[in-house]
């Protein structure tokens, strides 16, 4: 345990972070922020902290920037902003609870858009790809429970507690945008990670590639924001909530979760870092109703349930995978190279 003891801590510093970060935003855009600021707000501090720290660390390794890299760059960003934008517009109308558990569909979302683009071959014959396709079917069933049916609360914060009774199935009409707004997150998220393996392999250096992703997001969501928002007003970080939100977006939401969970798979591999990412539901559950108030309802418990079975045996199918190349590879006298993915949270930290 010795070794993996500072990648185990980590990871769940990270998972604290994320889940931090969603309960903030959460809080300041009830208070007025609007989503597109607030993204704005965050890429930008998150850019202005990589753009040194990128460059000490690649100093000796920055490959030359073409013009096709930086439209590389450009659609990646615009990818991961229109994931954050569908994102915290689920964080708004919805739970904490909510989010961190449909956020779990990525992995899932992410094979079946390789299969469609042809990265990854479905063969019906190997059962590692026969549970990436069940989990992923699992996965979405779980979203659908999550979404559509609440039941009874198990547990009740201090504002929830005096609502009138929720019916079984949920009418909230909020509750179900929250859902399809978290879905379109995770879809726009699978297709980042998609077209950010193929950035990697031509561009190698990582935090270079995240400092352009928060610096294209900031100009991005800056031009949203100038056409949509027309009130200055909106551009205020008072009260002191919202610049304590944005910071903490920007320090903890980008370049700290980033730089852990980088180090983390470089440690450890992409399969110790993605068995972590359920545990944002048991620290979402506990955070949001202790400090929002929430309720934590039947529908959820197992809602959230289903899509962590499907998300494990979605990972279970790509380690397998993982070890038959290694295999494969090692008898033929061959290093196995290093697989490196990527979560769209390591860079939004939602």
């Amino acid at each position: 345990m010795g070794k993996l003891t500072l990648p185990f801590v980590g990871m769940i510093m990270a998972e604290f972070a994320q889940v931090g970060l969603i309960i903030l935003s959460k809080q300041v855009m009830a208070q007025g922020m609007t989503n597109f600021i607030f993204i704005f707000y965050s890429n930008s501090i998150g850019a202005l902290l990589l753009l040194p720290i990128s460059l000490l660390i690649h100093r000796f390794e920055r490959p030359p920037i073409t013009f096709s890299t930086l439209c590389g760059f450009f659609l990646l960003a615009l990818l991961g902003y229109l994931a954050q934008a569908f994102g915290y517009a689920g964080i708004y109308y919805g739970s904490a609870t909510l989010s961190t558990s449909i956020l779990n569909l990525v992995p899932g979302f992410t094979f079946i858009l390789a299969v469609l683009f042809r990265m990854e071959k479905l063969d019906w014959r190997k059962l590692s790809s026969l549970a990436k396709l069940l989990g992923t079917i699992v996965s979405i069933a779980g979203a659908f429970i999550v979404t559509l049916y609440k039941g009874p609360a198990l547990l009740m914060g201090v504002s929830s507690a005096n609502t009138s009774q929720q019916p079984l199935l949920s009418e909230d009409s909020n509750w179900i945008l929250a859902g399809l707004f978290l879905a379109a997150d995770c879809v726009m998220a699978s297709a980042y990670i998609i077209v950010q393996a193929s950035i990697l392999k031509k561009y190698p250096a990582e935090l270079i590639v995240v400092f352009f992703y928060c610096f294209f997001v900031a100009i991005q969501s800056a031009v949203t924001c100038l056409v949509v928002e027309r009130d200055i007003s909106a551009w205020s970080l008072e009260p002191k909530l919202r610049l304590l939100a944005v910071l903490y977006s920007g320090v903890f939401g980008s370049a700290f979760q980033v730089g852990i969970i980088c180090w983390c798979l470089h440690q450890t591999g992409p399969v110790f870092v993605s068995m972590f990412k359920p545990l944002g539901i048991l620290i979402s559950v506990v955070l949001g109703v202790l400090f929002l108030g929430d309720a934590f309802y039947l529908g959820s418990l197992i809602g959230a349930t289903v899509i962590v079975v499907g998300f494990y045996s979605v990972l279970w199918g790509k380690a397998k995978d993982i070890e038959d190349a290694g295999l494969s590879l090692e008898s033929k006298g061959k290093q196995a190279p290093l697989l490196e993915e990527n979560s769209h949270e390591d860079i939004q930290g939602h």
